[in-house]
């Protein structure tokens, strides 16, 4: 009895174990196009940057933050957006993502009025849902890093969304493998979410679309003034 038990039960893993790593395949062999070469991407007037902490467990500045709204500064310097909508996570007063990537944003030379602040994208699937539904994108280029971008672009895609990816700089691999590893069950979430589940943002309210100011002369040309954003460097 007790070896017929764990013959199930290892039937069970090895079944859930192959739907993890084949949800896992077909999500990013379906999320679409990535770039960490702006050059390659489609011009758009909306860079949509997803939120992460502004600190690492250890105190110290969360790389994958520097490295998106580095990459957020570059698209922006280099001409390829015209407005950056940062989108995160902001549950009590001392922890608010968008405040911290406004404020990160500013030091890279990027103008206040050109940035938009999404104080309700506490997951991905939200942030997507909210970037066309409250601020009234219909294209965007999202910023994140790679293994993250696949889950964004896909659920992107299911939201209608026509969505580029930029990849930030990530960090080394010891750095950032419990990440990679949490975002394996987060893909086969967001699978489940879209095709079983049905999930919805958690907050949505009035729209407020984004007002594109106009461009100022030489925005485009700042980059090469600014040999950190030109190349991308996540610090």
């Amino acid at each position: 009895m007790l070896r017929r038990l764990l013959s199930i039960g290892l039937v069970l893993v090895g079944l859930a174990l192959g739907g993890l790593l084949a949800s896992n395949l077909w999500l990013i062999l379906s999320a679409g196009s990535l770039s960490a070469d702006p050059g390659r991407l489609q011009p758009r007037d909306v860079a949509l940057v997803l939120g992460t902490s502004h600190y690492s467990a250890e105190g110290h500045t969360n790389r994958h933050f520097a490295g998106r709204v580095d990459a957020a500064a570059q698209l922006y310097h280099q001409g390829v957006v015209r407005h950056i909508l940062a989108s995160g996570a902001n549950p009590e007063i001392y922890y608010n993502e968008p405040q911290r990537m406004l404020e990160a944003l500013l030091e890279r030379g990027v103008p206040a009025g050109d940035i938009t602040l999404d104080y309700a994208g506490r997951r991905t699937l939200d942030s997507i849902i909210r970037a066309r539904s409250i601020f009234g994108q219909d294209a965007v280029i999202i910023v994140s890093q790679p293994y993250h971008l696949y889950r964004a672009l896909f659920l992107a895609r299911a939201q209608g969304l026509d969505a580029q990816g930029f990849a930030a700089i990530a960090p080394p691999l010891r750095a950032r493998w419990t990440v990679e590893l949490r975002e394996v069950l987060a893909r086969a979430l967001a699978v489940l979410d879209v095709y079983v589940l049905g999930t919805g943002p958690q907050l949505l309210g009035e729209p407020e679309p984004i007002r594109l100011r106009p461009r100022e002369p030489g925005v485009a040309d700042q980059a090469s003034r600014r040999p950190d954003l030109a190349t991308g460097s996540a610090g």
